[in-house]
């Protein structure tokens, strides 16, 4: 019998997703970043993503780009790097993003203490609010880096989407192509990398908006889930199934859909509302909200619905479905972005790699 709960993941997908959104972005002068935080950075994972074309790998933790040291491939950091792990960062990524001065030296320390030339990506604030310059104060922080041995300025980037929600388009990717050419006339220098942003990007880029001078792109969850993410939607020609949670039924019965007796608190702290539909068939299935969040899974069974989860139990309806599901059957389920960070990062869930 099957492990459960598992993560399954189909290595074939990932790399065919890969290919496509890579030969793709290729056509418009664009190489592609692999972020790989949203699957803990497992190995064969990534190496599906370098076999698919993948120009980099990203991470948003050190510990992370920890095991992905023998691939022989350049690995950023994205999230801003944290002062007191500037040895390690200088030691496993070959680039990181950055947005503060006083930890750009740090690593300029940490990379001269151990004779490297640490490169990195500055990130520009362009309204979304999360990390970065604000606009006016970046020649002013490139001049000071430009003075630090043991660093290089490769290039620029943002981010959007991810925090306030602000979609990438021509006007604020256009700010950043042409800081990006200021830069270069100002100081003599050129740039490698422009970051034009994540999977809400492809929309853009789809649109044939994307300016000249953007030339990368950080890409997750498009190539994991088969979505770009400014409107969720999916991307033809790739798969949304290359994940998927299978979970194992613990305890199937016909059970009304209202509690009996005076309701107060659930174990999260909220007070449920449950809405009478009768007596219905119930599955009790061995994976709960410490593994997973329920509103984040789709039953691949379209006949099913999910009532509700508890830390260790998740329980759906499956009165209409045309299967006869006994105890012990599998479930599957297609993921989410935040279902798939939940079930990768949960040591209770077996990953299998088909």
């Amino acid at each position: 019998m099957s492990i459960c709960p598992r993560l399954e993941i189909s290595i074939d997908k990932v790399r065919h997703n890969t290919k496509t959104l890579v030969d793709s972005a290729r056509r418009h002068n664009i190489d592609i970043t692999g972020v790989t935080k949203v699957f803990c950075a497992i190995p064969q994972v990534a190496d599906a993503m370098v076999k698919g074309g993948v120009k980099y790998l990203a991470d948003s933790r050190v510990e992370n780009l920890m095991k992905l040291e023998n691939i022989n491939i350049p690995k950023w950091l994205l999230r801003l790097p944290m002062q007191s792990q500037a040895r390690e960062i200088v030691k496993y990524a070959d680039i990181s993003l950055n947005s503060e001065l006083m930890t750009i030296k740090k690593l300029s320390a940490a990379a001269r203490e151990a004779n490297l030339i640490h490169k990195i990506i500055l990130m520009i604030d362009l309204g979304d609010l999360r990390e970065g310059l604000w606009q006016d104060k970046v020649e002013e922080a490139v001049e000071e880096i430009l003075k630090l041995e043991g660093i290089k300025l490769v290039g620029i980037g943002t981010n959007l989407t991810c925090y306030g929600g602000v979609v990438p388009n021509s006007e604020n990717l256009g700010k950043l192509s042409k800081m990006a050419e200021k830069l270069e006339k100002d100081f003599d220098i050129e740039l490698e990398i422009i970051s034009g942003g994540n999977s809400s990007s492809l929309d853009l880029l789809e649109k044939k908006g994307m300016p000249e001078k953007v030339n990368n792109l950080r890409l997750g969850e498009s190539i994991l889930l088969g979505r770009e993410t400014a409107y969720g939607n999916p991307i033809e020609g790739i798969y949304q199934d290359a994940f998927q949670l299978v979970a194992e039924i613990v305890e199937l019965k016909e059970k009304p859909t209202v509690p009996v007796g005076e309701i107060g608190m659930d174990a999260f702290g909220n007070k449920p509302v449950f809405k009478d539909k009768g007596i219905r068939k119930r599955a009790i299935l061995a994976v709960g909200r410490q593994d997973v969040n329920p509103s984040n899974i789709i039953p691949v069974d379209d006949k099913i619905r999910i009532f509700g989860a508890s830390s260790d139990h998740l329980i759906i309806d499956v009165t209409d479905s045309k299967e006869e599901y006994r105890v012990g059957d599998e479930i599957r389920f297609n993921l989410e972005y935040g279902s798939l960070l939940g079930l990768a990062t949960s040591e209770y869930v077996y990953k299998q790699i088909k």
